[in-house]
């Protein structure tokens, strides 16, 4: 698996969102899948006519 490094700020970030002890990649896979279903109703909102 890929490692990443994270500017202190960014974990701060993070720890503000996380819910009872919740793992680092639960909350970026769930960040992750909000961002691509916004980017799939923007996608699809400007389709209709």
């Amino acid at each position: 698996m890929p490692q990443i490094h994270l500017d202190e700020s960014t974990v701060e970030r993070l720890d503000a969102l996380r819910r009872d002890d919740e793992e680092y990649d639960e909350i970026v896979t769930e960040l992750i899948n909000i961002y691509e279903a916004e980017e799939l109703t923007l996608f699809h909102g400007g389709d209709v006519e």
